[in-house]
């Protein structure tokens, strides 16, 4: 049997693969884990959840679990990610559970589980929660010791507050197109943008969970460009369901992905004084025209494997106060615990504020490579790395693109295949290197 977490929570179709059952267990389960208090007093924790349906029934079903284990409970209702991270934190609750699966489509649903200080569990940790699910107290709480459920909207205003108190410059002035993707967002991200200055248009805020990510926000970003180009907007936000990415488009309808945001916005960090070590931490997936405007900024980069907590890891082992994915999860790492996308649209926004330049021109710090991705389906992933066959081949390919382009090879966690990633100065050189290089991962592992 696989680990029941995967590299975001715990995922699955709603009431298919992730069932009431298993969210009572699971949270019942992390409290026993997780609870920092004496045995004799009742751990806090904070829920949230976004706008799927699916999300009302788990999230009762988390809340019976940590009550009936003897933990307080303090609901936050639809929040985005970072904000219940955020509320654990400030609330200094033992543990954080938010209900999200992220970009992925309606019917499914996720729990990701954080501990104190609203920090991403260890791989570990989360194999113990696993592997105490089905435990059973000898002496479960009853009467007075039971835990308690309260609401408290406040800690959504305290998030607010924090998120605002990190802009770099006020907003007035600026036109901004927001798609909240029908999740999370849908209510607090106009909302902080409108707080912060900003003349907003909110799209695919209804919050309406039944067409969350479908057709629009981070994973879809076709009707953000149509409305800024309609709107005449400055700039255009673009969320996930739970509101922990950000993607953004300029006044001229261009995407501006992770890696670009990166860019600009560890320049600002760097021109404040704010960038810790002049370095900033990606993913081995990071455009490769990302490295060389870091190098040319004289800002170093640690790269690591995909997956935002892996950039967590490194930010964390590093002391780092940026770090990010292509994908729009970007860290800062001093004012959150996790990525988060109405941060970013502040950073993205502050940084045209302060500087009174378009997004399009900021985003020219960074030149995007090329990049072309072939999966080779039906082959031995595990050998990869030693067959030297494909070693060869690889290496000729690297020689090949020079300092002007990249390869990475990269097998799958559970499907047999290998992802193919080339990135050249044309697009037709990255095909061509990436077709070659597909052909030998056939030959040599097929």
């Amino acid at each position: 049997m696989g680990r029941l977490f995967g590299t975001d929570g715990v995922r699955g179709v709603a009431n298919v693969d992730l069932t009431a059952d298993l969210a009572m267990k699971l949270s019942a389960a992390a409290v026993r884990v997780l609870r920092t208090t004496d045995p004799a007093e009742r751990p806090l924790v904070v829920v949230g959840r976004d706008t799927r349906p699916s999300g009302e029934f788990l999230e009762a079903a988390v809340v019976a679990g940590l009550a009936a284990s003897g933990a307080d409970v303090v609901r936050m209702g639809v929040a985005p990610t970072p904000a219940v991270a955020h509320a654990i934190a400030h609330a200094g609750a033992a543990l954080g559970v938010m209900l999200s699966a992220s970009h992925n489509p309606m019917p499914d649903n996720g729990i990701k589980v954080f501990g104190a200080g609203g920090l991403k569990l260890p791989d570990e940790v989360e194999d113990e929660i696993a592997a105490r699910l089905d435990e059973r107290p000898a002496f479960p709480p009853t009467g007075a010791d039971v835990g308690r459920v309260r609401d408290d909207a406040l800690l959504v205003d305290t998030y607010i507050d924090h998120l605002l108190a990190a802009l770099p410059a006020p907003l007035a002035g600026l036109r901004v197109v927001v798609d909240c993707a029908e999740g999370a967002a849908s209510v607090l991200a106009p909302r902080v943008l409108r707080a912060a200055g900003a003349d907003v248009i909110a799209i695919h805020a209804n919050g309406d969970g039944n067409r969350i990510n479908a057709g629009c926000g981070a994973t879809h970003t076709e009707g953000l460009r149509a409305a800024v180009l309609e709107h005449c907007a400055d700039a255009g936000i673009a969320h996930d369901g739970d509101a922990d990415r950000c993607l953004a488009v300029a006044a001229d309808g261009s995407d501006i992905d992770g890696d670009q945001i990166l860019a600009l916005c560890a320049l600002g960090l760097r021109e404040r004084g704010q960038l810790k070590h002049d370095t900033v931490a990606v993913t081995v997936m990071s455009n490769l025209g990302f490295h060389h405007a870091m190098r040319d900024a004289g800002i170093a980069v640690v790269s690591t494997p995909v997956g935002d907590r892996y950039v967590l890891e490194a930010m964390h082992r590093a002391d780092l106060s940026l770090g990010g994915e292509q994908s729009g999860h970007v860290v800062f790492r001093d004012h959150a615990t996790t990525g988060d996308g109405l941060l970013t649209a502040l950073q993205i926004l502050g940084r045209m504020a302060e500087t009174g330049q378009p997004l399009d021109e900021l985003a020219k710090v960074m030149v995007r490579l090329p990049q072309v991705l072939i999966n080779v389906t039906g082959v031995d992933r595990t050998r990869v790395h030693s067959s030297p066959e494909l070693a060869t081949a690889v290496a000729a390919a690297a020689a090949e693109l020079g300092d002007e382009g990249r390869v990475l090879l990269r097998p799958s966690g559970t499907e047999p295949l290998v992802r193919v990633m080339v990135e050249a100065p044309t697009e037709r050189a990255a095909q061509t290197v990436a077709e070659s290089l597909a052909a030998a991962v056939s030959r040599s592992l097929g």
